[in-house]
This record gives C-alpha cells, sequence and structure tokens, in this order.
C-alpha cells in the first residue's frame, strides 16, 4: 500500500518560530511518525523573526496569487528538509513580515489569507495529502473551507481538527471579515453570539476533531470548561478524541543536557550536585538535605497563581526553598518579588524568560508546582519527570493523564496531585510531599525513581495519530 501522505497547517512550529506548546508539538510530532508508512510534511507562514541560519537554506519552489476579499494577494512557497520532513513556508511580506508572530490589528484577514493559501497551493506542490491535519484557531477556516468550497479538487482529502487550548477560538465581527471571506450568507457552522467563530466552523467541518488528552476531551464537554463551545463538543462527540502530547526526550535529557551541571540518569546523586549548584547560582543558603521546589510557567491565574498567592506564606514556613521562573501579570510578578524579598533565605523569584536556567532548575530541584486551573496537556510536568523532579499538580487536563498519585504501600505512582481547585488542598498535598522527602528517604528515591523511568516519546502520541488516520480514510487492516 503506498504511503500515507499527511499535511500538517500550522501558525508555528520550533525551531523557526515559536510562541508557547504548539510551536513545540508541530515542531516534533510530524518527526516521530514511521517515515516507512508516511510521508509527512508541514506548512507554515514565513515569518520576518525566523532565524536565517534556516531561511538561507530555504528553496524557493512557486508562487501563485490567492483572491482576498477584492484584491489579489502574492504567495511564495519555499522549502526546508529536515528529519524526514519537508517543510512549506508560506510567502506574503503584507502578512507576515513582520516582528512577532501574532497581535496585529488584521489578525482575522492575515489567516485568512494563509487558509486559502494553504488549501491553493496543493497542486504548486504536487503533494495531494490523504490527511490535512491543522492545529488551533489560525488554521480553524481550511476544514470548513475545504467542506464547503474546495472539496471537489480533493475529493479524497480528510481534515483532522486538533484543539491545543479551547480559549482561544478567532472569533470576530461579522461586518469585519464579511468582505474579505466573501460570505454569500451568514453560515450556521461558523455563527457565534452573532460574531464569527473560526473554529467552531472545523469542529463542525473536520472529520476528526482531537484534543491534546484524554481527560481534556472530555473536561470541554462541561460548561467550567468549554469556554461557550462546550454545546458543539457534546454535538461532535461521536469524532471527538484526546490524544496525550509528548516531549522530544532527545531535547530533554539529564544524561546530555548541556544546560545542566552534572549529566546523570537514574543516580539520586548526580542530581543532588545539580540541585547545590542551583542554591549556589541563585545565591540560596546550601543545603542538600533541604527539598526545593520549582515553577517554571506563564504567571497567569490559568497557572494557579492565584493558588499560590493565597498560601505562599505557608508554603515558605514549611523547610524548604523555592524558585519560580516565569513572566507574566504584573501583580503575579509584583507579588513574587516582593515575598522573595521577605524570605531571602528560602525563596528566588527569577521574572524572566531563560531557557538555559529552566533547564537548571529542571535539574536541580526536588518537587515541580503546576497547579492549573486548567492544562489541556502541559509540557513542564512531563520535563520535569524525565529530568526526576517530583510534580505536584492539580488533577485537570494532561495533568491528571500523566501524573499519578504515590502510593507507599505498592510503591506506584510518580508525583502528587490535588483535585479540588482550592489553596489549601494544593498546601496540603505540598506538605504531604515534604513529609515524604523528609521522613521516608527510600520511598522519595523510590518516587524519583518512577519519575525519571517515565516515556513521553513523541512516538507514542503519532503511532495512535496513525491510527486515527488510516480510521477515517479506510485504510484499517
Amino acid at each position: 500500500m503506498d504511503k500515507l501522505k499527511v499535511l500538517f497547517a500550522a501558525s508555528e512550529a520550533f525551531p523557526f518560530a515559536k510562541s508557547g506548546g504548539l510551536g513545540d508539538v508541530i515542531g516534533s510530532l510530524p518527526k516521530a511518525f514511521p517515515p516507512e508508512e508516511t510521508d509527512v510534511r508541514v506548512v507554515l507562514p514565513k515569518y520576518e523573526c525566523i532565524p536565517e541560519t534556516y531561511t538561507h537554506q530555504f528553496k524557493f519552489v512557486n508562487s501563485f496569487y490567492v483572491h482576498i476579499g477584492s484584491n489579489d494577494q502574492y504567495c511564495g512557497i519555499l522549502e526546508y528538509k529536515s528529519d524526514n520532513v519537508t517543510f512549506y513556508f508560506i510567502d506574503n511580506e503584507y502578512y507576515f513580515k513582520r516582528p512577532g508572530l501574532y497581535g496585529y490589528y488584521d489578525e482575522a484577514e492575515r489567516f485568512i489569507f494563509f487558509c486559502r493559501a494553504v488549501l491553493e497551493f496543493i497542486p504548486y506542490v504536487n503533494f495531494y495529502p490523504d490527511v490535512m491535519h491543522c492545529h488551533d484557531w489560525q488554521t480553524a477556516l481550511i476544514p470548513y473551507l475545504y467542506k464547503e468550497q474546495y472539496s471537489w479538487h480533493y475529493q479524497n482529502m480528510k481534515t483532522v481538527f486538533t484543539i491545543h487550548n479551547l480559549k482561544f477560538q478567532g472569533v470576530y465581527g461579522f461586518k469585519d471579515i464579511a468582505n474579505i471571506i466573501n460570505f454569500d450568507y451568514f453560515p450556521s457552522t461558523l455563527e457565534f453570539y452573532e460574531d464569527v467563530n473560526f473554529m467552531k466552523g472545523a469542529l463542525y467541518s473536520a472529520d476528526l476533531v482531537t484534543t491534546v488528552s484524554p481527560t481534556y476531551a472530555e473536561e470541554i464537554k462541561d460548561p467550567y470548561y468549554g469556554e461557550r463551545l462546550d454545546g458543539v463538543i457534546r454535538d461532535i462527540a461521536d469524532h471527538e478524541v484526546g490524544i496525550l502530547n509528548g516531549i522530544n526526550d532527545k531535547e530533554y535529557n539529564p544524561q546530555t543536557d548541556p544546560h545542566i551541571w552534572t549529566n546523570y540518569t537514574s543516580s539520586y546523586s548526580k542530581k543532588m550536585e545539580n540541585k547545590v549548584a542551583l542554591q549556589k547560582h541563585l545565591n540560596l543558603p546550601v543545603d542538600p538535605n533541604k527539598p526545593i521546589i520549582g515553577m517554571i510557567t506563564r504567571l497567569t491565574e490559568q497557572k494557579g497563581l492565584d493558588l499560590v498567592a493565597a498560601v505562599i506564606h505557608e508554603i515558605l514556613q514549611m523547610e524548604l526553598q523555592f524558585v519560580v521562573l516565569g513572566t507574566g501579570e504584573t501583580g503575579y510578578e509584583n507579588m513574587l518579588r516582593d515575598v522573595a524579598g521577605y524570605y531571602p533565605n528560602k525563596m528566588r523569584a527569577c521574572i524572566t524568560f531563560d531557557e538555559d536556567l529552566s533547564r537548571k532548575i529542571y535539574a536541580g530541584t526536588d518537587m515541580f508546582l503546576m497547579p492549573s486551573k486548567f492544562e489541556p496537556c502541559g509540557l513542564s510536568q512531563m520535563i520535569a519527570m524525565r529530568y526526576g523532579s517530583i510534580p505536584i499538580v492539580r488533577e485537570t487536563g494532561g495533568l491528571k493523564d500523566t501524573v499519578h498519585y504515590y502510593n507507599s504501600q505498592t510503591k506506584e505512582g510518580n508525583g502528587y496531585s490535588f483535585a479540588t481547585y482550592n489553596a489549601h488542598d494544593m498546601l496540603f498535598t505540598i506538605q504531604k510531599a515534604v513529609g515524604l522527602y523528609y521522613d521516608y528517604k527510600d520511598d522519595w528515591k523510590q518516587l524519583t525513581k518512577n519519575a525519571l523511568s517515565c516515556d513521553f516519546n513523541w512516538r507514542h502520541s503519532a503511532e495512535t495519530y496513525l491510527y486515527y488516520y488510516k480510521k477515517i480514510c479506510g485504510r484499517l487492516n
């Protein structure tokens, strides 16, 4: 049987352009598919911020014009190959030659152009995918436009749409975009409280809808998590499924990571060398016997910072040290700075983005706090376990799917968790973890070993996606 041809359409991918977890997914997942069974390619906007290291290797393939509103916009196609994956870049300087990826006044028009360009560039590269896999609201119009306007061009193509975060849906006023997308009528599949919702169009048009964890797939059917689309999610439940994200375990590998002080595998003593080095680096009192809790996060309410703020003084009454790395809302930044100043021997607030320091924190901490209000998947808890830092999480989304409460009787489990979004439930769970650390050293070492042995390789996700690709294409044996 011929290879299954898959085209990923997304607005970012590491290492070309990245603003968050979506970039990590698109940079890693396509490379995890078996090349003997699949031909996986990716199409992205050509942003100005893509490093010259890559752009000078881009190969010009073709060009054409895309009709947007009353205008014809130039569309260049550039190509770059890496690790058995072909990356295409849609080149239009008017829309994409700008600093940064998002946040512009004409965001809707930019990504309407991109969606049309993706659907129209296929014959110019002579790659007719069996599956078009679209990601988040920026590409959500592709399944809708394909179904309504382009299906006669590519009659056998199936569409998959992945929700990475339901909070961001691409909602715009109908009058603001009617002239750009040339609606003949106001379609019900896009209508959203008298506005237009790009993501809703994808949910009703795609052959398969996925989320980035099984628990999140169920949570968003509930109004609390559903961001006003919970009714739609329940309506399409027969073709919605949660597939857990992974991590690049070659990039995040304590055995080879050049950012950390001492490389290690399952050696607890080697990890402790990183702990002492982290204490020295941050000018904290050096004490290898005192546990360090780390947080690497956006400082927002979604990430549970309101819970942290409510009990941070109680946390710091315990015999531990606390290190926070991240940026976000000004109120949380100032709160963390103030508390760190009040506890100079116990806490450091690093209000910045620093990839090098983040690796050092993963390697040098004993525990990793992630009390999210909601978390579609989460990568930090997987990375923390990869480095033997024990996650303490709220049971939501991918956190619930990846972190399992340690059972001191069976010696099973890889972390600690709490269910209710409550500051004192979080505090109690931290106290339990700290108690195990101090009072049951053998158990703690076993828990660390369990965390280090977890396997979150992207190949598991790719195997599941491939099963569903074959299913919707009618190619299951």
